[in-house]
């Protein structure tokens, strides 16, 4: 049995908006999310000045002030942009089977908001002081099971935490069970909520963040002058169907996915292979999965997180697949959001369904200094209307976890 599965529904929890319609119409315009630190994530010992921040969110849409403070950050994230994606889906949990609604949210940290303020509480007050719903509060796969809970789906619930990759791996494999006709929808996407003094001190003493303290010039993918990547927060999830299924209940279809690729480095627990053939591999996986070719492809929505090493070796692994003269558009759109970790991949596939669904490309912003050794095509500074009928989107996280997606517009036909 193999299923042609549909996205019908987007919810979007991010530094540039919080709403679908918000965040596509900014990625569009080039508007940066990038802003200054304050309060204790302002930290005078370490450079880091700027991130995402989210900024005027409103979880009582959805959750009273009593279940918000049982619920991470990185949970009621993942809530409100699976119910935000359910309701622009228009799918009625109450006519459908339960039991055929499944959910799988990836995150590459959990609630590490509740780990620090825990962990103070038991070195000030005593262990008597933690609170009992510290674990299932911070455990990474409560996003998924919050979701569940909160939505009434009871099919396959499910967590991927495979760091920055978490995101389009909890696509990828939703789309995998649909496609196998494991049920009939899946709520699938990436959280994290990880802009804590521990998440930032973390990240800078891997050298991997920016150190900038200009915000315009600290998320700037592709540009010699990147200095490492900007941390950001939030959640993209997305709807996905069996075709059958969401042609029987009138849908409105906003894109088909088509091709999943996921590999492992088996090389370092941060740095990607030298040789980029773990990301190469993750491409190639998913073009063959689709039955298309690189020369089908018309945007790559690239992982693209303004690290020198990162970027240099995606260029390479894209050479490898579509050409060392391509020409097809790729962007990182990370340059407007920052780097959402295990939700990026949520985030960005949503991008990618937009810009097959209005054919635009959004621009890698900030965009300024050449280098010799990232050379393509990445929209810079400014989007661009053009056909896009395939996009592929790549997600490379640290411990060597790579993944590409595929979404096509919607015809029809297959």
């Amino acid at each position: 049995m193999s299923n042609r599965v549909v996205i019908t529904g987007l919810g979007v929890v991010s530094p540039i908006g919080n709403d679908r319609d918000t965040y596509w119409q900014n990625l569009k315009e080039g508007v940066s999310g990038i802003k200054f630190l304050s309060g204790e994530n302002l930290m005078e010992d370490i450079k880091v000045r700027v991130a995402g921040v989210v900024t005027d969110f409103q979880p009582e849409k959805y959750m009273d002030k009593k279940e918000q403070r049982r619920l991470a950050k990185f949970s009621q994230f993942a809530i409100y942009a699976s119910k935000e994606a359910l309701a622009h889906a228009e799918i009625d949990m109450e006519k459908e089977d339960p039991t055929r609604v499944g959910v799988i949210i990836g995150s590459g940290i959990g609630g590490l908001d509740v780990i620090e303020e825990e962990a103070k509480k038991l070195r000030e007050k005593g262990p008597k002081r933690v609170s009992p719903l510290f674990v299932p509060m911070a455990i990474a796969n409560m996003a998924a099971g919050n979701v569940s809970i909160y939505t009434g789906a009871r099919g396959v619930c499910s967590t991927v935490v495979t760091a920055c990759s978490a995101g389009t791996h909890s696509i990828g494999e939703a789309f995998r069970y649909l496609r196998q006709g494991v049920g009939d929808v899946m709520i699938a996407g990436g959280t994290e909520a990880s802009i804590t003094p521990l998440g930032i001190a973390g990240f800078n003493a891997l050298t991997a963040l920016s150190t900038s303290d200009d915000p315009s010039r600290a998320s700037i993918p592709f540009d010699k002058e990147r200095d490492g990547f900007v941390i950001g927060e939030g959640a993209g999830v997305v709807i996905l169907e069996t075709l059958e299924h969401a042609q029987k209940r009138g849908a409105h279809i906003l894109a088909e996915v088509v091709g999943y690729g996921a590999t492992g480095d088996a090389y370092h627990i941060t740095s990607p292979r030298p040789d980029g053939e773990g990301a190469m591999g993750a491409m190639l996986e998913a073009l063959k999965d689709a039955g298309i070719t690189p020369s089908d492809i018309d945007y790559i929505n690239a992982h693209g997180t303004s690290t020198p090493y990162n970027d240099k070796i995606e260029t390479l692994a894209i050479k490898k697949v579509f050409g060392e003269n391509t020409k097809v558009a790729i962007s990182s759109t990370k340059s407007m959001t920052g780097h959402l970790l295990g939700a990026a991949g949520g985030i960005e596939a949503v991008a990618i369904v937009k810009a097959v669904e209005e054919d635009f490309v959004p621009p890698t912003i900030g965009y300024s200094v050449a280098d010799e050794e990232c050379d393509l095509d990445y929209v810079p500074n400014t989007g661009r209307a053009m056909p896009v009928k395939y996009a592929m989107s790549n997600s490379l996280g640290f411990g060597g976890h790579n993944a590409s997606i595929i979404v096509k517009k919607w015809e029809e036909q297959a």
